[in-house]
């Protein structure tokens, strides 16, 4: 495939780089050439600068705006592409566990495509070419330069090519990224269900703009729970109409054994352990699937108000 997600993002992250003093994002440089974005840990940030960041998540190859919609919250973020496959799985999805020492983070966007040795990428038989590349990272602190090292060797290029935009989950930035995602966790889903990646052609989906809150766990809680709770995902698919109303069926939210309780509370629960939750939780609320072969549009799942307003203090 022709399409590099890197090629594509590089553009919004030059932006990004250009504006710093608007989005009140600062920008540092390693010993080693790499440039840091801090967009939470001492800088300010904002909703603009994570919408922006969630952009170059999905490689160039999506669409992320905030909208005012009636109903059970004021404001949205609304994500759309035309390659969801791609844009999420490729890029946005946080597939490259990163640690040196006692630093701990996953890493999402673009670069993955060049260096990351998961598996996903021989499913999606897709590489990215080496090239000046980016990659996001959720933590609280700035990744050691022995890290960044390797991150940059991984993807085949020097160090001075990459650009890495840090989000800790209390920025106002970090969350609005991480709720973003809410396309991206309904194509993870799916593949996870073993649906034909190549039979999704196209993804729109809206989720709630949680507020912050200075508490790390509480900021993921409600980053996730927005997607949980009341994410909407409309995908559209090219296969059988029994395939789409099954996966219709399976993909919300509601069918986890661990839905209807705060992420946050369960997160607690299991002793901070993540991998004691239930993967098949992290979906959106509410799914409809059409099916471009018979026109046919299937259903399911639900937006739950009451559970939002308990995860945003509302």
């Amino acid at each position: 495939m022709d399409l590099s997600v890197n090629a594509l993002a590089w553009p919004l992250v030059e932006g990004l780089l250009q504006d710093r003093q608007v989005l009140r994002v600062e920008v540092s440089e390693l010993d080693n050439g790499c440039r840091v974005v801090d967009a939470g840990i001492n800088a300010v940030g904002g909703v603009e600068a994570g919408r922006r960041i969630a952009e170059i998540c999905m490689g160039g190859l999506g669409r992320v705006e905030i909208d005012a919609c009636a109903g059970n919250w004021p404001f949205w973020l609304c994500v759309q592409s035309s390659q969801p496959v791609l844009a999420c799985l490729a890029s946005q999805y946080a597939g490259w566990t990163l640690s040196e020492g006692k630093f701990y983070a996953l890493g999402s966007g673009p670069a993955r495509a060049m260096g990351s040795k998961e598996a996903l990428f021989e499913e999606l038989d897709y590489r990215d070419a080496p090239g000046p590349a980016c990659m996001v990272i959720e933590s609280e602190t700035v990744p050691p330069v022995e890290l960044v090292n390797g991150i940059a060797t991984r993807c085949g290029i020097k160090p001075e090519a990459l650009v890495l935009i840090v989000t800790p989950a209390t920025s106002t930035a970090g969350i609005v990224q991480v709720a973003a995602r809410v396309l991206e966790v309904a194509l993870h889903k799916a593949h996870e269900l073993k649906f034909p990646l190549a039979d999704i052609v196209d993804g729109v989906a809206r989720v709630p703009l949680p507020p912050p809150v200075p508490e790390v766990v509480a900021s993921m809680g409600r980053s996730n729970d927005a997607i949980i709770f009341a994410g909407q995902v409309w995908l559209m698919v090219d296969c059988a109409d029994a395939q789409a109303r099954t996966l219709a069926e399976q993909l919300p939210s509601s069918t986890s054994r661990d839905y209807g309780r705060p992420f946050a509370e369960l997160f607690k629960a299991v002793g901070g352990d993540f991998y004691k939750l239930d993967p098949m939780l992290f979906s959106p609320a509410q799914v409809q699937l059409t099916n471009l072969r018979t026109g046919n549009t299937f259903r399911a799942g639900r937006v739950d108000a009451t559970l939002l307003a308990t995860s945003f203090g509302a």
